[in-house]
């Protein structure tokens, strides 16, 4: 029978398994230090993937490559299949950005192996099957909630509250805009329970906004908290990525430069 070769007390060919493991091990360490270069972004109730657009234009302008999810906003299930594939069409690690309701998609889609970060933005942030609407309970509701309006099984906010609650802090003129385009919901939506919790997982960062009328802002701090994220906290209302869109990017920028 042949023998392996023996050079400094291993075998020759387990030498060069051993080495090609090593050399495996280091560039995966590496690719994961590397900053990441693709952006995902989900977008929450009565809004669409426009309310994104300050935040992708300084994104893009950094060398990213960002992707806008369009929520059909008809069930936790359709709003994560869209967003699973998004992720599918990345060509490698993603940060993967949600917004309010889309906090909830994101800590069900976030498990996907190409996403290396998590940012939630005034976001949900459900804990694997738990009942959100019962934790959210424990905090006041927000003046936002008086304005929801169904019909036909859809809901969506009155102008008062979208321009006085949802958007307090943008300009009249463009938070009109913004009213005219949002997108309703199916009125079941917030029902859904997530079977995960990504942020168990996956580095999280989280943008609590202080004076947001929406969401209570202590609850954010909690779900903040609770996931142990990088957190930033601004004086803005539910939408701070349209009121402070830099300070959005930077936190997704940071999210992206630690590779996860």
């Amino acid at each position: 029978m042949a023998r392996s070769k023996i050079e400094g007390g291993f075998p020759l060919n387990r030498r060069v398994l051993l080495g090609t493991a090593i050399a495996t091990a280091i560039a995966s360490r590496a690719m994961a230090r590397a900053p990441v270069r693709n952006v995902v972004l989900v977008h929450g109730a009565w809004a669409d993937g426009s309310c994104w657009a300050d935040v992708v234009t300084r994104l893009q302008a950094g060398g990213y490559n960002v992707t806008v999810v369009q929520n059909p906003l008809t069930s936790l299930a359709d709003d994560v299949a869209a967003t699973r594939r998004a992720l599918a069409l990345q060509d490698g690690p993603t940060v993967l950005v949600g917004h309010s309701w889309g906090g909830v998609v994101i800590t069900e889609a976030g498990v996907d192996p190409k996403v290396t970060a998590l940012v939630y933005v005034a976001a949900r942030a459900p804990d694997a099957g738990e009942d959100f609407a019962a934790l959210a309970a424990r905090y006041p509701t927000m003046p936002a909630r008086a304005g929801v309006v169904t019909t036909d099984g859809f809901s969506r906010l009155s102008e008062e509250a979208f321009l006085k609650h949802f958007a307090g802090d943008v300009p009249r003129a463009k938070a009109r805009v913004l009213y005219a385009v949002q997108q309703p919901i199916a009125a079941d939506l917030f029902a859904g329970r997530t079977t995960v919790a990504a942020w168990r997982g996956k580095p999280s960062y989280y943008a609590v906004s202080a004076h947001d009328e929406t969401t209570s802002p202590d609850l954010e701090r909690f779900l903040a908290q609770r996931m142990k994220a990088t957190t930033i906290e601004l004086p803005s209302s539910h939408v701070s990525m349209i009121s402070h869109p830099q300070a959005i990017t930077d936190l997704i920028e940071k999210a992206a430069r630690s590779g996860g």
